[in-house]
């Protein structure tokens, strides 16, 4: 906030690192189509190493608009980072690709505990207040471009005849699981970032102090990703719609909770909750998603779903701040039953369609 010519653009750098995956996307995909998901995804991290070193030097040169640019390069990486839930179905047996996707997702924990310890023990290792964080994300990319030469993914498959490549992006998008796995994920995603990022706004609005506004986050956060451990499990027993189903109940109880009221048990129940939902509806969506384009259509079909979630991601970012100073937190929350109905509605629709036309279990 101390760079940034206005207070509003303070978030700036955040929404241009989501954006960035949003445009990297359709590169990404081309990338890993040419050099394969190992050498695409060390590309990725060497992209990530490059950009903290520009926004090191931005912050302590105080040059916010290239903080901003470096953010929205380093989007290249968030891209193929994207895509390691993905890879790790690649990794497994057929049968365990659920617990795959679950257990990536799980490596958020560490993320959410580790990350912000390291910004507070290194945002001081420069004249420049958090310019030193930057210099710590280049050794943790470093770290993880040396993990990733020792992983072998088998080659991407390639279909014989004129189209190496499979269908087109066009002709996939016809398909309903196509449609409604993107559609649960982008819409899960954008209702998670919309409330999330307004949380420590409407909670000060409150008048509730920035140390409960941490709490309420953290508890969030171990929605999100303490559930990865079992939501693998649970769609290999129930399938992949239950369980996304359960995920928009989650929501919506998460809203009813958050018009009761607004104390602080009130923020934290309705925050744990949506964490857990989205956590549902996206590693759901991401299973239902992996049964709807052949082996050798994977890099164009996964490059759309991102690029879907990227695209809501940056326009729920951007607005959030503004809508719950305008509107207020308890609109807010009536705003997001919209796109709450559309997800229930898309997955009874896909539900009730004839057992031929739905995705085999796995």
């Amino acid at each position: 906030m101390a760079l940034a010519p206005v207070a509003w653009m303070a978030t700036l750098p955040i929404c241009a690192y989501v954006a960035g995956g949003a445009m990297f996307a359709p590169l990404v995909a081309k990338h890993q189509r040419a050099l394969g998901r190992r050498r695409a995804f060390q590309l990725g991290l060497v992209v990530a190493i490059l950009s903290c070193a520009m926004a090191a030097w931005a912050v302590s040169e105080k040059q916010f608009w290239w903080v901003v640019i470096a953010t929205l390069l380093a989007g290249y990486f968030n891209a193929n980072a994207g895509l390691y839930r993905f890879a790790a179905t690649e990794l497994v047996a057929p049968s365990h690709k659920e617990r795959a996707i679950s257990w990536v997702l799980a490596g958020g924990i560490m993320g959410a505990v580790i990350g912000p310890n390291l910004a507070n023990a290194s945002r001081g290792l420069l004249t420049q207040p958090f310019a030193g964080a930057y210099l710590v994300l280049i050794g943790v990319a470093a770290l993880a471009l040396a993990v990733m030469s020792f992983i072998r993914f088998p080659p991407l498959p390639v279909a014989s005849g004129a189209s190496p490549h499979g269908r087109p992006l066009r002709e996939l998008a016809r398909q309903p699981v196509f449609v409604v796995a993107i559609a649960a994920c982008a819409l899960g995603y954008g209702v998670m970032n919309l409330l999330m990022a307004a949380t420590p706004i409407a909670m000060a609005q409150c008048s509730l102090p920035f140390d409960k506004t941490a709490l309420v986050l953290e508890w969030h956060v171990l929605g999100m990703f303490v559930p990865s451990f079992f939501t693998g499990s649970l769609i290999k027993r129930f399938g992949a719609l239950p369980v996304m189903g359960v995920g928009v109940l989650l929501n919506l109880i998460c809203v009813g909770i958050a018009l009761s009221g607004i104390d602080l048990m009130h923020f934290l129940a309705a925050l744990l909750t949506l964490g857990v939902g989205w956590n549902f509806l996206f590693i759901g969506g991401t299973t239902l998603f992996t049964q709807a384009y052949r082996p050798e259509e994977k890099t164009t079909a996964q490059a759309a779903m991102d690029f879907c979630i990227y695209s809501t991601m940056t326009l729920t970012s951007f607005s959030s701040g503004a809508l719950v100073t305008t509107g207020g937190w308890s609109w807010m929350n009536w705003a997001s039953l919209l796109p709450l109905a559309c997800t229930a509605a898309a997955l009874i629709w896909l539900a009730g369609r004839p057992a031929a036309t739905l995705p085999a279990a796995s």
